[in-house]
């Protein structure tokens, strides 16, 4: 979210995140009760219920659940446009490497081992501790008619899934615009978003060979970024009521079996963040820069709780160049080249959630995914931390995205938004640590006596 957009929401009184938290509590303690009161009454003997609360509340779900549908649809709407021209950006404001040298592959090289790190540790811990399996059968079955019809269309889709060899093939798209429609409406013959993820980061690798003639096209995408930006945050405006309403809908129709499945989501959510923060990050930082990790986390510690009071890698960008800076002692020319980048290229946390939210969702819907899809969400999610944007709420579009690749409906994502926002907190740290773990490893593998001439050549 733009800081400006929060500067308004400060203006008109509480801040957005403190409004978002009223309508989940609000939508949550609605639909307890309401699920409470429909399981008396249908416990009453005869025809007492037919006309009682039970059907009065049925109704009620019944318009409410559209309020919140039509949040995510909002945000939907934008999933294609934002990924291909955020992906491409990424690789344009990188530039070209062999201008960048030394010390741009250097930050592409730990970006790709942290976030690689960050999926493969969440998936494997919802491999492990299998929090979607927390739901009783019964619920799950309500769950799977709700939101993708009937379990035997699931399995033709198992029966269809490709080889991982075929996965690989298909990376590069015969037809990128096929691609882009069947990744909408699941009728691609590839890999539907990830070949068009594939696809953007070709033409933003294609850009940096010809800036000056595709000058008027950078402009355009930065346009069509720009566009889905507004999109999302008008659709965050919303996330009170939207994200409230869709709470509320779930909570009075799965009651508190639903909640103790989110407490294990969120639980293996954090474990791999805290996996990520404190053992990759301190291994990472003691053996490539030679640094205590309790003294980098000791430097390090004013970004991280920027970081978790604004949800955005953007906004912590500042505070982030000032530590290191003042705090790690690093040179300018390298922090602030590592973290700019960082701030919407290094996004480890944020993969590290969406590999965990797709696996958990699969588990939920009752999805076994074959190999060739888990190395699917593994490579969508590492290219997604890539392209998703430093904002909150940044990365749901592009979670959908791996979702409807592997044939988890995108409507599902409902189930964990009204865990998202702490979550969202915690992820944001990661990220913001991680660019400061990769600017402290750079900067100590590159000679202190070179300018930025030198990096350039």
């Amino acid at each position: 979210m733009s800081t400006d957009l929060r500067n308004e929401d400060k203006q008109h009184g509480l801040p957005l995140h403190t409004k978002i938290l009223i309508g989940l509590l609000v939508g949550i303690l609605g639909g307890l009760a309401a699920h409470v009161v429909a399981t008396v009454e249908a416990g009453v003997p005869g025809d007492a219920n037919k006309n009682g609360l039970k059907d009065w509340l049925d109704t009620l779900i019944y318009w409410v659940e559209p309020v919140g549908k039509i949040f995510l649809r909002i945000m939907f709407m934008v999933v294609l446009p934002m990924v291909f021209s955020a992906l491409a950006l990424a690789v344009v404001e990188i530039g070209d490497l062999k201008k960048l040298g030394r010390m741009g592959l250097k930050t592409l090289g730990f970006t790709g081992l942290l976030s690689t790190a960050a999926v493969l540790i969440g998936v494997g811990l919802v491999g492990v501790l299998r929090p979607g399996h927390a739901l009783e059968e019964g619920q799950r079955q309500k769950l799977i008619t709700q939101y993708s019809g009937s379990a035997s269309e699931k399995m033709n889709k198992l029966k269809d899934a490709k080889p991982v060899r075929d996965t690989i093939v298909d990376l590069l798209p015969e037809n990128p615009l096929q691609e882009m429609v069947g990744a909408v409406d699941g009728s691609s013959k590839g890999n539907g978003m990830l070949s068009v993820m594939v696809f953007a980061l070709i033409c933003g690798m294609a850009i940096t060979t010809r800036p000056i003639e595709t000058q008027t096209f950078v402009s355009w995408l930065e346009g069509l970024y720009a566009i889905s930006m507004s999109v999302i945050s008008f659709a965050m405006r919303l996330a009170p009521y939207g994200a409230g309403c869709l709470v509320f809908a779930l909570t009075a129709q799965l009651g508190f079996d639903i909640l103790k499945t989110l407490v294990w989501f969120v639980l293996t959510a954090l474990l791999g963040l805290g996996i990520q923060l404190v053992v990759v990050y301190s291994i990472v930082v003691f053996v490539f820069a030679r640094i205590s990790p309790w003294k980098f986390f000791s430097n390090v510690s004013e970004a991280m709780l920027v970081a978790f009071g604004t949800s955005s890698s953007s906004a912590t960008l500042p505070t982030a160049m000032k530590v290191a800076s003042e705090e790690l002692r690093l040179p300018k020319r390298i922090s602030n080249f590592v973290l700019t980048v960082g701030a919407t290229g290094n996004q480890n946390g944020t993969a590290l959630f969406e590999g965990v939210v797709v696996l958990f969702l699969a588990q939920v819907m009752g999805i076994e995914l074959t190999a060739s899809q888990q190395f699917k969400v593994v490579l969508m999610s590492v290219l997604a931390g890539i392209g998703t944007a430093g904002v909150p709420g940044g990365s749901l579009p592009l979670i959908v995205a791996v979702m409807n690749s592997v044939g988890i409906p995108g409507e599902s994502i409902g189930i964990i938004l009204g865990v998202d926002r702490i979550l969202d907190m915690c992820r944001t740290v990661v990220n913001v640590t991680g660019d400061l773990a990769i600017a402290t490893c750079v900067a100590k593998s590159e000679p202190a006596h070179e300018t930025d001439e030198d990096l350039a050549t």
